[in-house]
């Protein structure tokens, strides 16, 4: 396979790109023939643009070197132009909880894509962790849909996502101390892994960010605009899981030119695998676009640390490409084996070794005490109530007994020891390991 180096690329200058406004409005995709792909490619990249104007705002408001500032102003601006080009992407007609399916599509497929592919078992723990509750996400708000507007959930996902029960999301409530994991060392991650932590934590951050702003702005109920504030309360904890992930000793440049190597690395993987030739082509000029940005990045790393951009990323040539495409039977299995873990400071326990004291349980308790008030549980009862049973698209049943009851909400996996399978898989805690752990109620067999 032919490989690809953005550093070997010749750089067309930053402002060369600016776009007037006919190119800055796209053409919206049309939501009843779209690829749900092509949608969570949007949304994708949509949140990696917001991610690159967060960290470049937050470098101009620590620099006190007006040129390097000024150069970030350069980039910021293009920046800003192509998320606003790919944000509108999205029609008019597509409602917010429609548009929230495919946020959760894109959560469970590209966290289960970059888990299939991660060596470092501390971040293969972390993503897996996550998606199992994502996934629940996507069952929770397919049932509010189908129950308030009637719209088909399977047809949005176009049949490549299961839609079923996970750890439930009432029991992702966690003390805000238990949501903070080891961070990856630069000397010893691979470029893939640094990559892999840099587009969850942006991912998620865009799926926090946009709950926090349209729970306010769903209008068809409170039972819904209740469920965005839940949901975005796990989102919170994810992004502070997967943001203490990343090196903590990357200087700001260096921080710099990875975020700009991780925007070539997925939009070359964008327009490699999209279907749509409209939607390509746009991914084609931000990747010209974004390798300008590198480029700039590289030559300020020279010019302020005078640190080769080889000391940052050893091999400019790209690893696996990001390739988004159902794995059913990859979360059908980390649902069999992992549901019954939480978290405890920087590790993913089962649940089972947690102490009565431990703040899980006050938390849940504090947060949780009515059940009757959690909006999650609430949706499920709903749609029971309405249509006999919930909403479901599997391809079998649910891995597993406990959550195959399609006429009850189970709201004491991942809560109570004797609800939750007593049988639990995470990685080896070793990093490069990954040795997997089986804990069971008589011990651990490591294989």
């Amino acid at each position: 396979m032919q490989t690809f180096n953005p550093f070997e690329e010749k750089p067309i200058p930053v402002e060369k790109w600016f776009m007037d406004w006919d190119t800055m409005y796209p053409c919206p995709y049309n939501k009843e023939t779209v690829n749900p792909y092509t949608k969570c490619r949007i949304v994708l990249m949509n949140g990696t643009e917001f991610e690159a104007q967060w960290f470049s705002r937050n470098y101009s408001r620590h620099c006190g070197n007006n040129e390097i500032r000024r150069k970030l102003a350069l980039m910021r601006r293009v920046e800003q132009q192509q998320q606003k080009r790919i944000s509108c992407l999205k029609p008019k007609n597509e409602t917010i909880l429609e548009h929230t399916i495919t946020y959760e599509q894109l959560a469970v497929d590209l966290t289960a894509a970059l888990a299939k592919q991660e060596s470092d078992c501390n971040v293969k723990n972390a993503l897996n962790f996550a998606l199992l509750e994502d996934f629940d996400h996507l069952y929770r708000y397919s049932n509010l849909l189908d129950y308030e507007y009637g719209v088909c959930p399977e047809k949005l996902v176009g049949g490549y996502t299961e839609i079923t029960p996970a750890r439930p999301t009432i029991s992702e409530h966690r003390y805000p101390t238990d949501s903070i994991f080891h961070h990856i060392e630069n000397r010893e991650a691979t470029v893939q892994t640094k990559l892999n932590v840099g587009i969850i934590t942006a991912a998620e951050q865009q799926t926090m960010n946009y709950y926090m702003n349209v729970a306010a702005l769903y209008d068809r109920s409170d039972l819904g605009r209740r469920l965005y504030q839940e949901i975005g309360m796990i989102e919170e904890e994810h992004v502070s899981q997967y943001e203490s992930l990343k090196d903590t000793d990357a200087t700001w440049l260096e921080d710099l030119l990875m975020h700009e190597y991780t925007e070539c690395y997925l939009y070359y993987s964008a327009m490699m695998t999209e279907v749509d030739p409209y939607v390509c082509g746009i991914w084609e000029q931000c990747l010209a676009q974004e390798i300008a940005h590198l480029h700039m990045a590289k030559d300020m790393l020279w010019e302020y640390e005078r640190k080769d951009w080889r000391q940052v990323i050893p091999c400019g040539d790209f690893p696996q490409l990001l390739s988004l495409r159902p794995n059913i039977e990859y979360v059908r299995e980390i649902i069999r084996t992992t549901t019954g873990n939480t978290q405890k400071k920087e590790y993913v326990v089962p649940l089972m070794q947690l102490q009565p004291d431990d703040k899980f349980y006050w938390y849940q308790n504090f947060m949780n005490g009515d059940v009757g008030s959690v909006a999650s549980h609430n949706v499920i009862c709903k749609r029971i109530s309405a249509r006999g049973c919930d909403y479901r698209y599997e391809v079998a049943p649910n891995p597993l007994r406990e959550l195959r009851d399609r006429k009850s909400d189970n709201t004491q996996i991942g809560r109570e020891v004797r609800a939750t399978p007593p049988s639990t898989q995470v990685c080896g805690t070793s990093r490069g390991d990954c040795r997997c752990v089986m804990s069971t109620e008589s011990g651990q067999v490591t294989y």
